[in-house]
C-alpha cells in the first residue's frame, strides 16, 4: 500500500530513541522529510544518521536540539522545521515524563513535572503547528498516549497526563476538522527497546519481568517500537482520511478496556 507521504514534512518530538525514533524511521521510509528533536545532542546525531540512511539523503532529516518543556524550545523547533522544509504537514507529539507513586507519595513538584514535561509540550507544539498546517490546507496531529491513559495501571501521575492527552486529541479533532486537520492519539501497550523503562526493569529483574510477560501480555512478548511507528505512519496518510478524534490502541491485546 502506497501511503502517498512522499515529500510531506513531519516533526516528531522526543525522537532520538524508542518510539519517537521508530516513528521517524517509518515516516522517512514512506518518503517524508522529517525533523527529529531531543534534548541530548549526541544521541540525536546518531538518530539523525539512522533516519537519513532510510531516507536515502541526509538532507531530508533535520535534527534539532531543543527542550520542549520550554515555550522557546517549541517555537525554535517548529520555526527551524518550516525554514528548512518550507512548511509543516505532520506533527507527532511523543515526549513524556511522569514520576511519583501513590497519592501520599507523590509531591506537588512531581505532579507539576508530569504536566510540564508531558501535557504542556503537546499543547504548545500543537498550537504553534496548526497555523502552518492551515496555510498548507490541512495536516495531521498524532499524540502518543498510552493504554494507561484509558484504564488503570502504571503510575498515577502518568495515567493522569496520558488520559489528558487522549482527551486533548478528541477536543482538537473536533476543533480543527474545519481546517482539514485530523487529530488522533495512539495508545501503545508495553513496548521494549534498549534504554527504555521496560528494558531497564528487565535488566534489574529478569525473572520478575518474565512473569509479567507471561501474566499480562497475551502474545508472550513485548511490543516493538516499529509496530507503533508503522501505525502512526498510516494515521498520518490520506489512507486514514476518515479517522479523527479517536485513540488507536497498539498493545497486542494487553489492555482490558473495550
Amino acid at each position: 500500500m502506497d501511503l502517498k507521504l512522499t515529500n510531506k514534512v513531519a516533526l516528531v518530538t522526543g525522537s532520538s530513541r524508542g518510539l519517537g525514533l521508530a516513528i521517524a524511521r517509518s515516516l522517512a521510509d514512506e518518503g517524508c522529510r522529517v525533523c527529529i528533536c531531543a534534548r541530548g545532542e549526541d544521541r540525536l546525531r546518531v538518530a539523525a544518521a539512522e533516519v537519513g540512511a532510510i531516507a536515502g539523503d541526509a538532507g531530508r532529516v533535520l535534527p534539532v536540539v531543543a527542550d520542549l518543556s520550554q515555550a522557546d524550545g517549541v517555537e525554535s523547533v517548529i520555526d527551524r522545521t518550516v525554514a528548512a522544509f518550507g512548511g509543516l504537514d505532520i506533527l507527532v507529539n511523543n515526549i513524556g515524563l511522569a514520576g511519583g507513586g501513590t497519592l501520599l507519595e507523590t509531591s506537588d513538584a512531581q505532579w507539576q513535572e508530569a504536566i510540564d514535561q508531558t501535557l504542556m509540550p503537546t499543547v504548545r507544539t500543537s498550537k504553534h503547528a496548526v497555523p502552518h498546517m492551515q496555510r498548507r490546507g490541512g495536516g495531521v496531529i498524532v499524540i502518543i498516549a498510552s493504554i494507561f491513559g484509558r484504564e488503570a495501571g502504571g503510575r498515577m501521575a502518568y495515567n493522569a497526563v496520558k488520559a489528558a492527552e487522549i482527551s486533548l486529541a478528541k477536543s482538537l479533532a473536533q476543533q480543527l476538522a474545519s481546517s482539514n486537520i485530523r487529530v488522533n492519539s495512539v495508545s501503545p501497550g508495553s513496548i521494549l527497546f534498549e534504554g527504555g523503562s521496560w528494558w531497564r526493569r528487565q535488566q534489574a529483574d529478569p525473572a520478575g519481568i518474565a512473569e509479567f510477560v507471561k501474566r499480562e501480555l497475551p502474545f508472550g512478548r513485548f511490543g516493538r517500537p516499529e509496530e507503533v511507528g508503522d501505525v502512526v505512519a498510516f494515521l498520518c496518510s490520506d489512507r486514514a482520511s476518515w479517522i479523527s478524534g479517536t485513540s488507536i490502541v497498539v498493545d497486542g491485546g494487553q489492555s482490558r478496556a473495550f
